[in-house]
Formats: structure tokens, sequence, C-alpha cells
């Protein structure tokens, strides 16, 4: 609050305010600070990184292998669990800020009156019973009761919602963290601290529990699902071997090759740096993402809440339209620009420019040159005024009444407000707060209507000249007005809202307004921008909204809901009651009041630029441009982000089926075949040759078809994916792999059931491993799509692939040709023959795949043609 010293007010013996003493006294320890929650380590962080299920299952398996005499193997699982958990820790390290945020708010200073003299006090000194003196510029720093006022107007929005500046009056309460932004006063604090109605909002925020997103649900089940088929394959193969006849130690090291086959040790880290690589591209596009999973969920949201202000529109209010006895002008103009295009009878002229001069008095926002551009300084709307006295030829920049004037600020049970000063009051307001107290005037009724159907915020002007009574209050002094005219501002939609919500409904996502603003506010941005849906939109007050949340989630299905004078509790039941629905929520917001229903929703939006610390704390992503439109480019993004998961998962799943079925033949011949793959070379293959071209198949482009229709339901692994993995290309890539195993054994002189010198097998091995890695290339392009074959895929549309298969076969060619790294996995450059068969794994996978392709889609295409032939004729 403002510096000064001197004498303090004298409006009686209360407003000497406090001693110093009496002050120490009622100081509480710790003072006027906002509580805040101590967030966890980041030693607690990152070993949350390392202990969930997945990364227990990976320890699990570095144990196996130390306890089966493989402590390469079990160095290497160890590495990958520790390198994800650092990377997923760098990634995801936010620190929950939120009521660190809060506490920011409050200001450092405050002007307080004590020992009856004014001075100014750290704000963290403010004790309940301090004596206050807000004025215009100040950010309050604690609750207050006001006990005089002068013009004393302040903006509530970041608690409310409420956009428009409230006006107070002797006995009204406000709020810490709000802003004065008009006038000044003297007020008496009512509380500090912790029990603050800022404070109570952070308890709120700190009480929600962040819920968990889909993604990490559905890699719950999968990774679950996987362990109890790795233990049970692998178990039932440790049996099958002791029955076979194989000695104990290899039989518990085949189990452990089994075990350590199907899991796939590459998935985790993929899955994190594949939703990392997505937020770099959301970043890209102006949204920042603090939680990686969020990237995913967005794809999967069906009901996006957003606010008004801000949001949907620019928040810059511009003057369409002034109606006078006289007649009506049409004003165009660009932004704030002083100058205009002004259309309408010259009489009207005249008698606007009386209005606007009027309604300038009454406003203390204005315009100012900003470099090239106009800008609004202080209250868009009061700015808007300012710049239409401009164009109009009258005195703009002389935008609010001189010293010594009395003002009445605007009163919401009023809507009005006024400025008495030289003999004239001036009088601005809603026109149902202004018109009755005019002469009646049908014309200007049904103007006023007019302009309200169009969507335009209405202001009425008005005057009245005489003397005003020493003692006389706003009822005594807005009387026997004169009406001059309307003025129809617009707070104008951004300009990619509408095609915006028009993406939105094509994806199936419903959209519905949750603002603190009036009803016909909001009801006419609805309108402007489309969101308006007619035969099943409403305006639902907050108070309004059904008690019972099963009710209340019935209410909010329909599409283009209108929720005004929202509170943030209302905000928490509507996200709570839309989850449990089934509904994947994303909560917009920007606001200190949106922090508790950000975290509540399954992704919460914050706006960066027109949006408090707090709101950005508490959100999943946060808008950089505060655009409506980047939240479709975000859900565009999140569904190409779940295709691409399933589509490496596809991926992994196929080469788990290749790297298994060497440890299967080895038990059903009880060691007649030996084994073609080490437990080592199954993990070089999930690691070093499996992992670059899963993140590049998480890098594939958006198909122009991925918001059509409403957001994915299925699971990440279905039926189909484990068919295509399981059942056509894994079988490909394992018989070709076997094939050219068994093709240099041969070729050596082997028969079933004999040994094979080091030398034979470390070739064969090499055919075997070779002939993977090239499944794995094929692989990767047939996952491209889920319909098309590979050859019918533009490359350059993903040449992230391209790169990633060429630097797959040169760290292929590293593990054949240098001895140390060959030696170390038991393998050595294939023999000819070995390679020759090596070399069918590309054609043959991309050829089966094509095929699959082709019987899958051929009935679709045929139904699809029946359906169009008719119409065509």
């Amino acid at each position: 609050m403002s510096a000064g010293t001197g004498a303090p007010p004298q409006s009686g013996a209360a407003l000497a305010g406090l001693t110093s003493a009496e002050a120490a006294a009622r100081r509480p320890p710790g003072g006027n600070r906002l509580p805040v929650e101590r967030p966890p380590s980041p030693l607690r962080l990152f070993l949350a990184q390392l202990s969930h299920f997945f990364a227990l299952l990976l320890w699990a398996a570095s144990v196996l292998a130390l306890l089966g005499g493989l402590p390469q193997l079990a160095v290497a699982i160890a590495v990958v669990v520790v390198l994800n958990g650092v990377f997923a820790f760098v990634q995801e390290h936010r620190a929950d800020r939120a009521a660190q945020a809060l506490r920011d708010l409050v200001p450092h200073r405050a002007t307080v009156v004590r020992d009856g003299h004014r001075q100014e006090i750290d704000a963290a000194d403010l004790v309940v019973g301090d004596l206050v003196l807000p004025e215009a510029g100040d950010r309050v720093a604690a609750d207050l009761r006001l006990l005089d006022v002068h013009g004393l107007r302040v903006d509530e929005a970041m608690l409310t919602g409420e956009s428009e500046p409230v006006g107070k009056a002797p006995g009204d309460p406000v709020a810490a963290g709000c802003f004065v932004v008009e006038g000044e006063g003297t007020a008496v604090v009512a509380a500090i601290a912790g029990d603050t109605r800022l404070a109570s909002i952070a308890t709120m925020t700190r009480s929600v529990e962040r819920a968990r997103t889909p993604l990490a649900r559905e890699l719950d089940r999968l990774v679950r699902t996987i362990t109890v088929l790795a233990l049970g394959i692998g178990t039932v193969c440790f049996a099958g071997g002791l029955v076979l006849g194989l000695p104990l130690d290899d039989g518990f090291l085949f189990a452990v090759g089994v075990t350590v086959a199907l899991v796939p040790e590459g998935l985790l880290p993929t899955v994190t740096l594949s939703l990392a690589q997505s937020a770099q591209l959301l970043a890209g596009r102006h949204a920042l993402v603090r939680r990686l999973e969020s990237v995913e969920t967005l794809g999967a949201t069906s009901v996006i809440c957003t606010d008004k202000t801000g949001t949907l529109t620019e928040n810059r209010m511009a003057v369409l339209d002034v109606w006078t006895p006289a007649g009506t002008l049409a004003v165009r103009g660009e932004g704030y620009e002083p100058v205009a295009a002004v259309e309408g009878p010259a009489g009207a002229v005249a008698a606007a420019r009386v209005l606007a001069r009027t309604a300038a008095l009454c406003s203390t926002g204005r315009i100012a040159a900003d470099g090239n551009t106009w800008v609004a300084v202080g209250d868009p709307m009061e700015a808007a005024i300012d710049a239409l006295a401009r164009r109009l030829g009258t005195d703009g920049t002389a935008s609010g009444a001189p010293a010594g004037t009395r003002r009445f600020p605007f009163d919401p049970r009023r809507r009005r407000m006024s400025v008495w000063a030289d003999g004239v009051l001036s009088l601005k307001g809603a026109p149902d707060g202004v018109l009755p107290l005019c002469a009646p005037d049908p014309a200007a009724a049904e103007e006023a209507v007019r302009m309200a159907a169009r969507g335009l915020r209405v202001l009425a002007v008005a005057r009245r000249t005489g003397p005003l009574a020493a003692d006389a209050d706003a009822d005594s002094a807005e009387r026997d007005l004169e009406l001059l005219g309307l003025i129809g501002l617009e707070d104008p939609p951004r300009a990619s809202v509408v095609g915006a919500l028009a993406e939105c409904r094509r994806a199936g996502i419903a959209v519905a307004m949750v603002t603190g603003d009036s009803g016909p506010t909001a009801e006419a941005i609805a309108r402007q921008t489309g969101l308006w849906r007619e035969g099943s939109s409403r305006v639902v007050h907050g108070a309004d909204l059904p008690a019972d949340d099963a009710a209340l989630g019935e209410l909010l299905d329909a599409d283009g809901m209108v929720l005004c004078r929202v509170q943030p509790e209302d905000k928490l039941r509507i996200a709570r009651a839309l989850r449990e629905r089934g509904h994947v929520v994303a909560m917009t917001g920007d606001g200190v009041n949106d922090g508790p229903a950000l975290r509540a929703a399954d992704i919460g939006i914050a706006m960066g630029v027109g949006g408090t610390d707090v709101a950005r704390q508490a959100a999943d992503l946060v808008l950089l441009d505060d655009d409506f439109a980047t939240i479709v480019a975000a859900v565009r993004q999140g569904r190409t982000t779940f295709a691409n998961i399933r589509r490496f998962l596809t991926y992994h799943l196929t080469d788990n089926v290749a790297e298994l079925t060497p440890f299967v033949v080895f038990t059903a011949t009880g060691g007649g075949v030996p084994l073609a793959l080490s437990v080592l070379q199954v993990l070089s293959l999930d690691i070093a040759t499996d992992l670059l071209p899963a993140l590049a198949l998480g890098a594939e482009p958006p198909s122009p078809r991925v918001l059509d229709g409403p957001p994915p339901r299925r699971r990440l692994v279905d039926r189909g994916l484990l068919r295509r993995a399981l059942l056509v290309l894994g079988p490909v890539e394992a018989t070709v792999a076997m094939g050219a195993f068994l093709t240099v054994l041969l070729g050596a002189g082997w028969s079933y059931g004999d040994d094979v010198p080091s030398g034979t097998l470390a070739g064969a091995s090499g055919a075997a491993f070779t002939a993977v890695v090239l499944g794995q290339f094929a692989t990767a392009f047939a996952c491209r799509s889920t319909h098309r074959p590979a050859w019918r895929l533009p490359w350059r549309s993903n040449r992230l692939l391209v790169w990633a298969v060429a630097v797959e076969l040169l760290v292929l060619v590293g593990m054949l040709a240098v001895p140390p790294v060959a030696d170390l996995l038991g393998q050595r450059p294939p023999p000819l023959p070995g390679l020759l068969v090596a070399l069918l794994a590309v054609p043959a996978v991309l050829l089966v795949d094509g095929l699959a392709k082709t019987l899958r889609t051929r009935p679709r295409r045929a139904a699809a043609t029946r359906d169009v032939r008719p119409a065509a004729q």
C-alpha cells in the first residue's frame, strides 16, 4: 500500500489506530504470512521414480540376473532403471508452489495509522484491529472491513471471477490479494495470515488430490499384466526345463532369460521420452506441459470447462454503436485507436459528443500510445469510452472528473455509478439501473433490448444539472435524470475461438462456459463465439446448481452449457461430478479461485499471460498465449500421442515374441536346439537397437483425421493390438530369426542334439541377432499405420524414423564387428548363408503386414462402397 506520512483523517477517536504496544501484543508468531505447505524433498521425488511398480519389476529382474550368475545383466538392468528415473525426475520435477504463489500475492508494505500517525510498515507486521488506508494502486494485504470510502472500487476478479471492479461502501469487506483500482478509504483489519479468505483457498487447493491420468492407470494395468505373464511363463518354463532334463542351473538361467525377454525394459524410457517429445512440440505451439502424462490425457478429453473473459474473449472492449434521441451512430475502428469511421446523422454526432464527454467524466480508464499501438490503461470498458470520446472529437484525454468532486461508485445492487462536479451529475450504468430514473422513453428501452440481443454490453448515460446537498446519498443524487443515450460495447471474441469451438464439436468434445460473470454477459459471449447451441444450451446461475452431484453431472452432459456467478466450491463440484459420469475433464482458469478446480480436473489448463501464479502452479498445462485455439492443438497432439504409444507398444510386443521364441524352442527340445539368443543379447535388443525406432514412432505426425469423432475410449493394449503383434508380426520375425540361426548350424554340419563349437554358435547367434534387428527395422515402418501398407506411406513425413533405423543398422554393425562388444554378447558376424536368410526379415515382415492389413480393411471398404453407391446414383 502507498507510502506516506502525516496525520490520519480526523473522523473520530477510532481513527487513531492501535498503539505500537497493542500491535506488538496482537502480533501472532509468523506475523501476517500465509501458511505454506512444505513440498516433498527432491530426494523423495527422485526415489519415487525408482520405486513405482514397473521399476520394482525391473529391480526384481536385476536381482534374478545376479542370482543367476549374470552380473553384467544385473548391472545393465539397474542402469536402465536409474537412467529412466533421472530423466523422469528432471522432466517432471515441478515443485507444487501454489501456496507459495498465494503468499507472494501479499504485498511487502502497507500504510496504517499507529500511535495516531500515518506510517508505512511491513505487511507481515499487520495485526487484527490495525487501521489501514487503502488507495488506488494498492494490493490489499489482509482481510479488511471498510469504515469510510471515497470512490473506492476494488478488482476482485482473482477471487470471484467477476471482471467488473466493484464499488465499496462503509461496512463492506475487502479480501486480501484484491487490487484497489480507484478511490481511497479507511478500513480496519479483520483477519490476517491463515484466517484470510485467500488462505482458505490455499487450504482448499492443498486438500484437493490430483486425479490420476488415464495413461497412468493404463500403464499400471499393462505393467501388472506383463508381470503376471513374465513370472508365470518363466515359472512354467523353469518347471518344463527340469522335466525335460535340464540341469538346475540351466533351468534357472533359462527362466531368468524368459522373464527378461517378456519384460520390455525399454518401455518405460520410451513412454517417458515420447511424452517429453510431445511436450516439446506443444511448447513450440505456446502450450507448456507441467506433467508429462497430461499430454496423453489431453487426447482423451471429453469435456472442456472454460472461463470467459480473456479466454474466449480478448478482454478488449470496443464501442460499436451509440444511440441518442437524435439518431444512431455506427463506430468502426481498430482496437483502441483514437480515430475511426463514424456513420450516422449529423445531429446524432453532436448528441453523441455530449454523451461521450459525460461518460468519460464517470471513468478513470483511458487509452495511451505504446509505440505504434494504443492500449488500455485501467478498466478496458472505460478505456473504450475514452477512445469513443477521442473518435468523436471531444477532449477524451480529460477522462475522469476534476478534483473536489463527489463520486458515487459502481454498486452491483444499483448497477450504476455517478460523479457530481461543477453543478452537473454525470451517470453511467446498466440500462435497467438507469432508464427507470429518466423520463420514460420506449425507443431507448427497445434499442437497449436490440443491442443486448446482438451480444453487446449496453451502457446507459444520463445527467442532471443542479445543486447537490452536502449530505446527499447516491439515491437522492441520482434522480430526475436526462437520458443522453446508450453505448453498445463489444468484448470481441478471439479470432480463433469460433473455429476452435467448431473443432471441439467435430472431435466430440463438449464445451461449457464456467464463469463468475453475470448471466446476460456470459450468454452474449456464448452466442458470439458459437458456444451456444440452440435447443441444448442453457444459462444456469451458480446458486441454482443442483445440490446433488449426480444431478449436476447430468445437467452438464449437454454441450454448450453456460454457468454464471460460479464460486470456487462450485467449480470443484463441477469437475468431480463430470468425472463421476466417466468424463475426462479439462478445466481452464486464470484466477486464484480456479486453483482447486484445476487440480481436481483430469487436466487443469491455466492462462500464462493473464493468469495468476496460483493457477499456473496448480495446472497441468499452461497456455503461453492464452488462446483457446491452443487447446485444440494440444488435444490433437494428445490424441496423436495416444496413437503413437500404441504404435510403439505394438513394436515392443512384436520384438518380445522374437526374443522369447529361442527360449521356448530351447525348452521344448530339452536343449536339443541350442539357445539362439542369450539374455544379454535380448537386453541389448530391448535397449540398444529397439529404443531409437520406438522413439521415432512416438514422433509420427498427426493424422488429418485425428480429430474426427469422439475421443478414443480404447485401452492402450486391446485385442487388435495383441493379435497384430503376437499372431502376425511377431511370428514372422521369430521364424526368420530361427531360420537364420538353424541355417548357420546346419551349414556347419550340426545335427539335432549335438554340442556346437563356440565359434559356430557365435556365428549362428549373430545371424539370429541380425534377423531380429532387421525385423525391428521392418516392424517400425509397418507400425506407422494400422491400415495402410508401409510402402504407401510417405517416408518424408517421419524423417526421424529413417535416421533412427540408419543408426540402428550402425549399432548392429558395431555389436557384430567390434570384438569386445561381440565377445561380451557371445556373437560374431554371421556367415553369408545366415546373413542372406536374416535379410529376408525385411520383405517378409512388410509383405505379411501388408497382406494382413488388406484382408482386415477389405470388408470395411466393401461396406463403405455399398453405403455410398445408392447416394451416388
